[in-house]
């Protein structure tokens, strides 16, 4: 049996999430707003339109859409908790080599990816297992 997500609309106009081709892991999501938003440097949140609620045991996250990505417009990840029901907003803001971006109704602003919850325990302990890479951070796998 499928899970499934239950979606309201909070407004007449809000688009639901779609899946655009089956072989698609993401869901857009559309920008639901009266007339245009302009997005610039500093980040702004984008109203869906839509709620959700979602069965415990799955992970909702809002992540990029690519396109928008390429051309400098980011939309930072988020995750919706199963017990959130309050309208989906996508904070979205530009990189400083590119100029506003303006958002209209019905645009497609990000996507919503879902996987599963993994259920583990957290253990604190003095110290870690020993590894070649140890604690060497971001990029330390680059040679």
């Amino acid at each position: 049996m499928r899970d499934v997500i239950r979606v309201q609309k909070l407004r007449p106009d809000a688009k639901l999430p779609f899946r655009a081709t089956d072989g698609a892991t993401g869901y857009d999501l559309y920008a639901c707003i009266d007339g245009e938003m302009e997005v610039g440097q500093e980040p702004v949140r984008v109203p869906a339109g839509v709620a959700i609620e979602t069965p415990t045991g799955l992970d909702v996250q809002i992540r990029p859409r690519s396109g928008l990505s390429a051309q400098g417009v980011m939309a930072t990840f988020g995750t919706i908790d199963a017990d959130y029901r309050g309208e989906l907003m996508v904070t979205m803001y530009v990189l400083p080599f590119r100029g506003t971006h303006v958002v209209r109704n019905g645009d497609r602003i990000a996507q919503l990816v879902i996987g599963l919850v993994a259920e583990v325990d957290m253990e604190e302990v003095g110290e870690l297992s020993l590894t070649e890479r140890g604690a060497g951070g971001h990029g330390s796998t680059g040679r």
